[in-house]
């Protein structure tokens, strides 16, 4: 039988696993436009779970093991790959529901719930993608769990179809077969479940390779100082998870937050799909808990003396232990916005045209769900709408919106900074949150985009071979120039994309590597061409990683 031990275990084992293998993994993407790449990503949403794992009892149940495991794994996914991971695992927890400990069907079924719950995130499926490996693992647990109920059986003819399909995600993905490498989400998938399968038959957790700049996970001490001053007013800090229950007393979350707020500060009631997290500081930590007990069962209960802590430290509290309370802003005002970029520029621009929040990111630095979290909940607004301006984002900021359930959260599958300027710009206080979404859409969608960047790695693309650190220029995400002039460059992308009589509009963003004479450059370019057809306007934006991002409207 699979124990909750041996979950937790086999997950430390797991992200341990990837983490050794991250930049090999980075390596297999074949799209040469430096982003935050497949292992990276994925390693990251594990090693978020790995560390809530290590704060586990040995005789912790699998029910309780994988519930926790998939609620770090959604808090911490970061781009596509890792929140589909996260979401994986969140199937694996609802097929443990209810159990102490795992057996072969149990492990078939988590394997089954783990593919329901990927594929039906993902609005057109890919085949020769992690979604495949996943699919034809779970198909091998069904199969052996008929023959045996044995999960280490079970759990190896998974890890074994898993690895078949991977080998054969080239066959199924001529980009691949072309770039002579198996799928990397897919590959990061493998490297997860041989973490797992270490432990479950061997019973070794695989540790961190020296060099590998990995930071090994462990159990957190125990002389953690709260970083409290002498005269804290609420003395006991409370942390625990709720199992809801469908036979108790009461229901909403928001009714326990707002009697946690009239007894404490620094509340934190997150509500998922079968639990309930819970943070509060409270001089009464005996009614928080008959508070929660009201909604169901209790687990991983937490309460810290913080005066008694404060009081018997004997060194100081280092600026990286001190614990950052999370910002919770009423939602005051009716309408609110978070947006994510990169860039001091940018960030002054999105302020300047009304975003509430700031997430800083974009290409190499996927934000997290539990970073697209935090900024809705620092965001004082009734209907708080999401523009992630990066498509390996959206998914993140998809999975954060039900997260915040005392707020409309509407996330605007902008996939460029330009689409969510002019999202944004659309926007109209006096009509409704439905009529501003389909407005703001319509205003992304009509926007074109062209990107001015570096190639990270060798690649070919439409037959063409691309060195690492050529200049390349993006039409709509799509590569169609490739030179060692940005400035060349910027303007044959613009060109590919400006319509006379359909656009008139163009605004030069330029960042890092590039300077305004170099925007000027592009200017004076397009005027030439263009002359009082266009109008165009340059902005510092300080983005890294893209020379130029230039809309055309």
């Amino acid at each position: 039988m699979i124990t909750g031990l041996l979950f937790r275990d086999s997950i430390i084992s797991a992200a341990n696993n990837i983490s050794n293998s991250r930049q090999a993994v980075d390596a297999l993407n074949v799209f040469p436009v430096p982003d935050g790449d497949t292992g990276t990503n994925m390693s990251m949403t594990i090693t978020a779970a790995a560390k809530e794992m290590a704060t586990l009892d040995d005789d912790c149940t699998i029910e309780e093991a994988s519930a926790k495991c998939a609620s770090a794994l959604l808090r911490g996914a970061r781009g596509n790959s890792g929140v589909i991971l996260s979401l994986i695992f969140r199937g694996f927890s609802k097929g443990f529901r209810g159990l102490t400990s795992a057996g072969g069907k149990d492990l078939a079924n988590a394997f089954k719930e783990g593919v329901d719950a990927a594929y039906k995130a993902v609005m057109k499926p890919t085949e020769g993608t992690i979604l495949t490996v996943i699919r034809k693992a779970s198909e091998a647990a069904q199969e052996m769990a008929e023959i045996q109920d044995d999960p280490l059986e079970v759990g190896f003819a998974a890890l074994t179809a898993a690895k078949e399909a991977l080998a054969k995600t080239p066959e199924l993905l001529p980009v691949l077969k072309k770039a002579g490498v198996v799928d990397a989400g897919g590959q990061g998938l493998v490297l997860v479940f041989e973490g797992m399968e270490s432990v479950w038959r061997n019973g070794v957790i695989i540790q961190p390779l020296d060099g590998s700049g990995v930071t090994p996970v462990s159990m957190p001490s125990k002389a953690t100082v709260a970083a409290a001053s002498d005269d804290i007013e609420f003395g006991y800090c409370s942390e625990f998870l709720i199992e809801k229950s469908e036979n108790a007393k009461e229901k909403d979350p928001l009714k326990l937050r707002a009697y946690l707020e009239s007894i404490g500060d620094c509340v934190v009631v997150v509500d998922d799909s079968s639990i309930i997290k819970v943070h509060v500081h409270s001089n009464c930590p005996g009614n928080v808990i008959q508070a929660g007990l009201k909604y169901g069962q209790l687990i991983n209960i937490k309460i810290d003396n913080m005066r008694y802590q404060h009081a018997n430290a004997d060194v100081g509290v280092k600026d990286g232990d001190k614990v950052i309370e999370p910002e919770i802003k009423e939602p005051e005002n009716e309408y609110g916005f978070v947006a994510v970029c990169a860039g001091e520029g940018l960030e002054e621009l999105f302020s300047d045209i009304g975003a509430d929040t700031i997430v800083s990111g974009g290409q190499t630095m996927n934000p997290s769900t539990d970073d697209i979290l935090s900024a809705i909940m620092k965001t004082p607004a009734k209907v708080v709408f999401v523009l992630p301006n990066n498509k390996n984002i959206i998914m993140a900021a998809e999975q954060a919106a039900p997260l915040a359930k005392d707020r409309d959260v509407r996330v605007l599958p902008t996939k460029t900074i330009p689409q969510g300027i002019s999202a944004m710009l659309m926007f109209d206080e006096t009509v409704s949150a439905d009529e501003n979404q389909m407005s703001m859409l319509s205003a992304a969608e009509g926007v074109e985009t062209a990107q001015v960047t570096f190639a990270a790695r060798d690649s070919e693309v439409d037959g063409k071979p691309i060195k690492q650190g050529e200049i390349m220029g993006l039409c709509n995400g799509k590569i169609k120039y490739i030179g060692d002039n940005i400035t060349d460059i910027a303007v044959k992308a613009t060109h590919k994309l400006f319509k006379k009589g359909e656009h008139s509009l163009i605004t030069i963003i330029f960042g890092d590597g590039a300077s305004e004479e170099d925007a000027e450059v592009v200017e004076k370019a397009l005027y030439e061409k263009y002359g009082s057809d266009v109008e165009i306007s340059i902005v510092n934006g300080g983005q890294p990683i893209y020379y130029f991002i230039i809309s055309v409207e």
